[in-house]
């Protein structure tokens, strides 16, 4: 079986990105389930209920998020009437949504399961020790199962990949918006890619105007940073080829669409 996973969608150049080329990818390499990271896809920080039903009718089976989770605070509205999103386990248990998210491919089921790290970035519960205990549930359903590892630490990302290999189908990372070449099919059985990239602005840096991060640079001044409406765009994203008997993972193709490296169908 084939999962097709897009990378942080950005904004509105990003949501275009989605809407023109994820039925193009689909058409092209037939995968059977589709995720999309959502957590930047509303003006960069957040994701709202319409957004989100967009990314399922365009053929999304599950939209995961990250650090952004509660930036937009429609989020609070849906989030638990919302049964594919899947916001990071291991924050505190009183928030609201879920971490896992169970999917069904005919007689099959696919475990989604999304995290985030601790380096750098908030400190929440433990992302490894949420793993051991999601994964050990979801093995009483499936063999299959999917990790998106929202984190900024390439360390950290390599030390979940570690962890998990043989025990889940792929590890992704998301957050730092530029995709890594390490793709690999680590040796028992777990697919990795440190990060997936993004999906939105071309000409941005990681998805903000230029120019306002360069002033901020510049100046040490705070800019209110803004997502760019309008130029070029790209597509990031990963193809994962996973033996449905065992589980584990035979290939991993990452994918990338931007104005020097165009669609091919």
């Amino acid at each position: 079986m084939y999962i097709l996973f897009v990378g942080d969608v950005v904004g509105s150049p990003g949501r275009e990105m989605v809407k023109e080329y994820v039925p193009k990818l689909k058409e092209k390499y037939r995968p059977h389930i589709t995720i999309i990271n959502g957590e930047n896809a509303a003006g960069g920080k957040g994701i709202t209920n319409e957004i989100y039903r967009q990314f399922l009718e365009v053929g999304a089976q599950a939209v995961t998020l990250g650090n952004h989770t509660w930036d937009n605070r429609e989020i609070f509205e849906f989030i638990d009437q919302a049964k594919y999103l899947v916001r990071p386990a291991n924050f505190p248990e009183e928030n609201p949504g879920k971490g896992i998210v169970y999917l069904k491919m005919n007689d099959l089921e696919v475990a989604v399961i999304s995290l985030q790290g601790r380096t750098f970035m908030a400190a929440i519960d433990c992302p490894f020790k949420k793993a051991d205990e999601l994964i050990e549930q979801a093995k009483k359903r499936t063999s299959i199962i999917f990790v998106d590892f929202h984190a900024e630490a390439t360390s950290e990302k390599q030390a979940m990949g570690w962890y998990l290999d043989g025990r889940v189908s792929a590890v992704i990372g998301t957050h730092t918006h530029v995709q890594t070449s390490d793709n690999r099919i680590l040796p028992n059985g777990t697919a990795y890619l440190t990060d997936v990239g993004m999906t939105g602005p071309y000409d941005g840096i990681l998805g903000v105007d230029k120019d306002l991060v360069i002033k901020r640079f510049l100046t040490n001044l705070p800019v209110r940073f803004e997502v760019p409406k309008t130029g070029r765009a790209l597509l990031s994203a990963a193809l994962i080829e996973i033996d449905q008997k065992t589980g584990f993972a035979k290939k991993i193709e990452r994918i990338l669409i931007n104005d020097d490296k165009p669609f091919y169908s």
